[in-house]
């Protein structure tokens, strides 16, 4: 089992936990609104911590690549808990990635104007 299919099957357990017992739990007890400002916040994040490591000098290089894989992986996990919120799973993200695969990025954005 991926660590994503794991995550998917705790943030749907945290469904049903206390808000006070879990922060997943207070986040859907908050509703969409809150769970897309954490996204904001998280987005906003690996924003400057790339722009950092991208200016950085080779003697922070380690702890900057650090600092931006933690906040992708904020990202990544405040999304997911979006998915399960809007009853989406990581699979549907997976799938539609797959269905990209192999098309070049200019003509699948095309045919996204086309829909």
């Amino acid at each position: 089992m991926s660590i994503l299919s794991q995550l998917a099957d705790v943030l749907e357990a945290r469904k049903s936990a206390s808000a006070d017992e879990s922060y997943v739990a207070s986040l859907y007890a908050s509703g969409l609104s809150k769970i897309l400002e954490k996204i904001g916040e998280e987005a906003t994040e690996t924003i400057i911590a790339a722009k950092d490591l991208e200016a950085g000098g080779t003697d922070q290089q380690a702890q900057l690549q650090e600092a931006l894989v933690k906040e992708i992986a904020d990202l990544w996990f405040h999304s997911m808990v979006a998915l399960a919120h809007l009853e989406l799973s990581p699979d549907d993200v997976l799938n539609e990635l797959g269905r990209r695969f192999g098309i070049g990025g200019l003509d699948e954005k095309a045919s996204r104007s086309t829909n």
